[in-house]
């Protein structure tokens, strides 16, 4: 009994790991162990694939350099304006465009095809209207997260239940009411994860545009690094950023309550 006892409580307290977690661990070691060989083959011009050790290092060098927070921070602050411009706008043409379908017929055709196009082509005339600031880069990251947020807005309220909509006709709703009532809580999961694609392009947008025309954030840092061949700095940052990146999109996620993806 005692025996039996001891075991349980074994169990309680090694969790087997589920199949999920054994399989991205696997993945992540198997990955670093391709890249630790392929840093010692010499196979590749050297530096190219710098040994993990010599990333490890840059990236402690990084964490405690003040001026790598500063650019962090110029950077986080384009987004962050980039997001809420270009995902408020989105969300406002989204709400527009699926409760009015005389003008979702004549203008979401263009969201379609003006969305995939790659948004680094309207630099050049982000930077004569806007300047070589950071209002440009702002711009780039708002042209970017726009499309996604209001394509994503606009599907979802064409999947409203349309008893809804019928109860607040009912009561004689307005339009305003009807929006804050009706459609924002009914679309919560479109809006949240038309948001998170948003925040990614917006990412994509301000770097792109910082390697392109700027003297401060990550992005500048990032070509800065490659320039003068610091490979370890470079894939230091580029970790960096990846995992702010996935942090940033799991909390957008949770403060919308949706699972993110890391969290099945």
């Amino acid at each position: 009994m005692a025996e039996t006892g001891r075991l349980r409580l074994a169990t309680v307290a090694a969790p087997a790991m589920s199949p999920v977690t054994l399989l991205r661990t696997t993945i992540i070691l198997g990955v670093l162990a391709v890249w630790e060989f392929l840093a010692h083959s010499g196979w590749l011009y050297r530096d190219v694939v710098p040994s993990l050790l010599s990333i490890g290092r840059a990236l402690a060098e990084l964490l405690t350099s003040s001026d790598y927070y500063f650019h962090l921070g110029v950077t986080a602050a384009e987004i962050g304006a980039a997001l809420a411009i270009g995902g408020l706008s989105g969300l406002l043409v989204g709400l527009v465009l699926g409760a009015n379908r005389f003008l979702s017929r004549a203008f979401e055709s263009y969201l379609y095809y003006l969305g995939p196009a790659p948004k680094i082509i309207f630099f050049p005339v982000m930077i004569m209207w806007f300047g070589v600031g950071p209002e440009s880069k702002i711009a780039l990251g708002v042209l970017s997260c726009f499309f996604p947020v209001a394509l994503s807005v606009a599907a979802g309220m064409r999947q409203i239940d349309k008893v809804l909509i019928r109860v607040g006709e009912s009561f004689r709703a307005t339009t305003v009411q009807m929006a804050l009532k009706i459609y924002l809580p009914a679309m919560r999961y479109p809006i949240i994860n038309g948001f998170r694609l948003g925040f990614g392009f917006a990412l994509i947008g301000a770097l792109l545009a910082e390697t392109k025309l700027s003297n401060k954030g990550i992005g500048f840092l990032i070509i800065q690094a490659y320039s003068v061949f610091e490979m370890p700095r470079m894939y230091a940052m580029l970790i960096v950023l990846f995992v702010l990146a996935i942090g940033a999109n799991a909390l957008i996620g949770r403060l919308g309550g949706v699972q993110s993806i890391t969290q099945v």
